[in-house]
């Protein structure tokens, strides 16, 4: 166990001294999500949103949710790509040929991934208390959006490793992302509330694991835990099976690829 210890945090320390040379990547990876939609769409909509459809104080305080899930999406969707390109280039490979565990080389991505989401998800909350968003649960509030917030990450990860070690390129790799993205941002209640929705639209989100990750994020923000606690549970219990099933299909596209 300790061995593998060691492993993991060599690996993720790999990851981590990648993006640290890379100065433009590292400072767009931390601001762009929170710039693009929470700043820009937030105050965009902020007079047109109608107050008593998002039931939220201001559009911005109903957005936060949403741009938090958002960018655990994106960054989940998108954790497999470094493995990709080591595919690409042999170095996968050669990895695998080292006398390590090949779970230790999933287990640093996970770990890689999950700690760069959660310190976009701590900007983002910061940014939106600057818009005067005050997380109404406090700081107890924040660490259970973490914690769901990493719940879904490692199922979406799973996603995006199973694809890495699936297609033959990272144009493939690419346009299978763009392909699942937008339908799960625009099919959720991340820019509106459910029952804004057509009814098919409607339909489709309800089937969508991320309105259910956005609607235990939301009221943490607005409302307080009397209604925060519920829908966290039941958040809880959709991102279990969610993660179970995408972990089971990540192990076994893993297992194909290296044998």
């Amino acid at each position: 166990m300790q061995d593998q210890i060691q492993e993991v945090l060599a690996l993720t320390m790999r990851w981590v001294r990648r993006l640290s040379r890379e100065k433009f990547s590292m400072l767009f990876t931390l601001i762009q999500p929170m710039l693009f939609w929470l700043i820009f769409f937030g105050s965009l909509f902020q007079r047109a949103a109608d107050i008593q459809v998002v039931q939220a104080p201001n559009y911005m305080s109903f957005l936060a949710a949403g741009v938090v899930v958002m960018t655990v999406l994106n960054n989940g969707l998108a954790g497999g790509v470094d493995l990709l390109f080591d595919k690409e280039n042999g170095f996968l490979e050669r990895l695998m040929a080292t006398p390590i565990r090949r779970t230790s080389v999933i287990l640093s991505r996970f770990l890689f991934v999950m700690a760069i989401t959660g310190m976009q998800i701590l900007v983002i909350l910061a940014v939106a208390f600057l818009f005067d968003v005050h997380p109404e649960t406090g700081l107890l509030g924040i660490a259970v959006i973490l914690f769901i917030g990493m719940l879904f990450g490692i199922g979406l990860t799973a996603i995006s490793m199973a694809m890495a070690f699936s297609v033959k390129s990272h144009g493939d790799f690419f346009s299978v992302l763009g392909f699942l993205s937008l339908p799960m941002i625009f099919l959720s209640s991340a820019l509106v509330p459910l029952a804004a929705m057509p009814a098919w639209m409607k339909t489709l989100a309800w089937l969508n694991p991320m309105t259910w990750v956005i609607d235990a994020v939301r009221p943490l923000i607005i409302n307080g835990w009397s209604e925060a606690i519920p829908q966290v549970a039941i958040a809880i219990g959709v991102l279990v099976v969610f993660d179970a099933v995408c972990l089971y299909g990540g192990a076994r596209a893993f297992r194909r690829a290296v044998g």
